[in-house]
């Protein structure tokens, strides 16, 4: 799935690890990302957390979507910060899904978390094809 994802590549995301139920995705703050105040852009964050949850919801196979997601900013994101975001499932049942994502940076004191967010997914594709 991630070969296909072209909005997320052309940032530079870049997919460090996948596993069941799990994502590790990385992203460098361009400043192309940074708004009038000096900081990360919310959208380009979100975006970094959304891919992993991505990966993650869709390790098992069939085609997994987002339902839904809720993110609380806890710190800025600034230029040049190199932001980890790590995927893991909470549960799935039926064909949905919850998974919480954290994006840190590493920092000479150790991680900072910049944001947490928690998404739902609905599988629209059963294995073999039908919905």
């Amino acid at each position: 799935m991630f070969d296909a994802d072209y909005a997320s590549q052309s940032l530079g995301i870049e997919l460090v690890d996948v596993g069941a139920g799990t994502a590790t995705t990385t992203m460098t703050v361009t400043k192309t990302m940074v708004n009038g105040h000096d900081i990360a852009h919310g959208g380009y964050l979100f975006l970094l957390a959304d891919t992993a949850f991505a990966c993650a919801c869709n390790s098992y196979g069939p085609t997994t979507v987002a339902a839904g997601a809720e993110v609380s900013f806890v710190a800025s994101a600034r230029l040049d910060d190199r932001l980890t975001a790590v995927a893991g499932e909470r549960t799935r049942y039926g064909r949905n899904g919850i998974y919480d994502v954290t994006v840190y940076r590493d920092t000479p004191s150790g991680r900072e978390v910049v944001l947490e967010f928690r998404g739902r997914s609905r599988t629209i594709q059963r294995e073999g094809g039908s919905a």
